[in-house]
C-alpha cells in the first residue's frame, strides 16, 4: 500500500492523541489527516484520498444516538467498510465498529470496570494477530457482543470480546495499544475519579503495570500495523523501532476546543 495518501484518524476530544499509534504510522512513512467529529469537523465523503482509517476511544457512549457526531460516525462507517480500506476501531472505535455491524454495546452484567492493564489470550483462530496471552492497557465500562459474520481473535476474562475481525481487513480492538506513559499519567488525573469504581486498578499500580508491560504491547503493535497496512515486507525493526520505508511526516492536525461527556468510559 502506497503512503503518498495518509490515514484518517478520528478523535473524539481536543486532548486526545494517537499516541503510539500515531508514532508507528508515521515511522512506516504515512502522515496523519487527524479529525474530531465532535467538534464539526467533517468526515470525507470517501476513503479515496486515505490509504487507512483508525478511530480512536473517548468518554462518550457508542450508544448516545442524542449526541449528532455519534450518528454521523455510525453512519459514516459503513461508507468506510465500503470502501475496503483498513479500518481499526480502538475501543469506543471497535464498538462503533461492533454496532454498525448490528451488534449490541453493553455494560458490564455485574457492574465491573477495566481500567488499568488485564490480561487478553488469543482464540484459535486469533492466533495470527495475537501469537501469545498479552497485558493490555483498557479503560471502559462497556464492551460488545460479537457481530455476526466477525470472527473472535482475542478474549479476556470479565469482557470477552477482546478483539474481532470483519473480513479482510476491519478490526475492532477493545483495548488500548496506543497508550503511552504520558497518556496514562493524563488519563488516570482526569479520571481520578472513576478509580474507584469496581474493577478499577489504582493509579500507582497502573503506572508500574505500564512499565512492564508496555515494550510487549509496543513491540506487538509494530507488527501488526505494519501488517495492516500492507507494508510488512518492506519494515524492519532496528532498535525497538521500524526503520521507515518512505518519508515520514511530523504533521498532524489537532483539535481547538474541549468536548465534555458526562458519562466518563473511554478517553
Amino acid at each position: 500500500m502506497s503512503a503518498s495518501l495518509p490515514v484518517l484518524v478520528v478523535v473524539h476530544q481536543s486532548t486526545s492523541n494517537p499516541g503510539r499509534v500515531g508514532d508507528v504510522l508515521k515511522a512506516l512513512g504515512f502522515t496523519l489527516d487527524v479529525r474530531c467529529p465532535a467538534l464539526g469537523q467533517s468526515l470525507p465523503a470517501t476513503l479515496e484520498g486515505h490509504s487507512a482509517v483508525v478511530v480512536f476511544g473517548g468518554p462518550m457512549s457508542a450508544n448516545d444516538d442524542h449526541l449528532d457526531f455519534i450518528r454521523q460516525e455510525l453512519d459514516w462507517i459503513a461508507i468506510a467498510l465500503a470502501s475496503d480500506k483498513p479500518y481499526l476501531g480502538i475501543c469506543l472505535g471497535a464498538q462503533l465498529l461492533a454496532r454498525t455491524l448490528g451488534a449490541a454495546v453493553v455494560s458490564h452484567p455485574a457492574g465491573q470496570r477495566e481500567i488499568g492493564y488485564y490480561p487478553i489470550v488469543p482464540t484459535p483462530v486469533g492466533q495470527e494477530l495475537l501469537p501469545s496471552p498479552l497485558m493490555v492497557y483498557q479503560w471502559h465500562q462497556e464492551g460488545f457482543t460479537l457481530p455476526t459474520g466477525s470472527h473472535l481473535l482475542a478474549t479476556g476474562s470479565l469482557f470477552p470480546h477482546q478483539a474481532f475481525r470483519y473480513g479482510r481487513r476491519a478490526y475492532g480492538l477493545q483495548f488500548h495499544p496506543e497508550i503511552t506513559a504520558t497518556m496514562v499519567n493524563h488519563w488516570t488525573t482526569e479520571g481520578a475519579d472513576q478509580l474507584t469504581c469496581p474493577g478499577a486498578q489504582a493509579r500507582n499500580y497502573q503506572i508500574s503495570q505500564h512499565r512492564l508491560y508496555s515494550p510487549a504491547v509496543e513491540d506487538w503493535l509494530r507488527q501488526f500495523l505494519a501488517e495492516w497496512m500492507g507494508v510488512t515486507a518492506n519494515a524492519k525493526a532496528m532498535g525497538g523501532q521500524y526503520l521507515p520505508t518512505h518519508s515520514s511526516s511530523t504533521t498532524q492536525s489537532t483539535a481547538q476546543s474541549t468536548v465534555q461527556s458526562t458519562t466518563k468510559d473511554h478517553y
